[in-house]
């Protein structure tokens, strides 16, 4: 078993050291500056709590079920888990943390698990990913795994799209979120159309859905919602950068002057600097 440690600790008294040998000599803010570089001397550091290995090396010695067995340690008593667990997880362990999160597992850890994996760039478990979304996980555990979907959009875009039509509000939400990444496809430019013209409330959001879709044909709609004089200066300002962002123009004058929050932004560009 790995002993538990608190490298984040040892980096800290590593900091330590560093300002004392260098009082008077260096300004706080070139010390701030400096951290990176200071980290990575750090993880070449020979260090007694760790049987003399360097942070680097420590935990590549051990095998990924070891390696998991001490993240999971290092949540359950509350200690810091340092970047280079991870990064040794991240190198060694990917087929062994896919396979861990098709178990029900504590969120903290799974979540763990699903960044390291993302850091890789790991498509192992993107179908995990989605039954994050899809069925009753916590809303954090959805939020995050619609954003570690955005790259693999296309990859799951088919069992997203068999479960949209009966899935919650606020899972249809995600998955509309996910679509905005994929690639040109008429079921989610649809999906995508319908959601912008029923659902109002949202109307700056699923205009930016359709901006970063980027599809042209969206352009009509876009036009067409934008010369509603009802539509407040936030939905007005997001329907005109999506229209530029489609190739489209928008330039007739309009006035927002009555809208509160055009009168906080402007009230806030007046503000002198004293």
């Amino acid at each position: 078993m790995i002993k538990i440690i608190d490298v984040d600790n040892l980096f800290d008294s590593y900091i330590e050291g560093y300002v004392m040998e260098n009082v008077g000599k260096v300004k706080p803010e070139e010390i701030e500056n400096k951290i990176p570089v200071l980290y990575a001397e750090f993880g070449d550091k020979s260090l007694k709590e760790l049987d003399g290995k360097t942070p680097n090396t420590f935990y590549r010695q051990f095998s990924a079920a070891e390696l998991l067995e001490c993240l999971k340690s290092h949540i359950e008593k509350d200690v810091a888990v340092s970047d280079y667990l991870c990064e040794a997880l991240r190198d060694t362990a990917e087929k062994e943390m896919a396979e861990e999160l098709n178990k029900e597992l504590p969120e903290e850890y799974a979540l763990y698990l699903m960044n390291i994996l993302s850091d890789a760039g790991s498509t192992l478990a993107v179908n995990r990913y989605l039954d994050f979304v899809l069925f009753d996980y916590s809303e954090n555990m959805r939020e995050v795994a619609t954003e570690l979907l955005y790259p693999f959009a296309d990859l799951i875009k088919e069992k997203a799209l068999d479960n949209f039509d009966d899935a919650s509000k606020q899972v249809k939400e995600c998955l509309i979120d996910i679509f905005s990444h994929a690639s040109h496809d008429d079921r989610i430019f649809n999906i995508l159309i319908e959601e912008f013209g029923t659902n109002k409330k949202n109307l700056a959001l699923n205009s930016a859905y359709l901006s970063k879709y980027g599809d042209e044909r969206a352009l009509t709609y876009l036009l067409e919602a934008i010369e509603d004089k009802n539509i407040s200066y936030t939905d007005f300002e997001e329907l005109r950068f999506a229209i530029e962002s489609l190739g489209g123009e928008y330039t007739e004058q309009r006035d927002f002057s009555s809208d509160s929050n055009y009168k906080k932004l402007h009230e806030a560009k007046n503000i002198k600097i004293m």
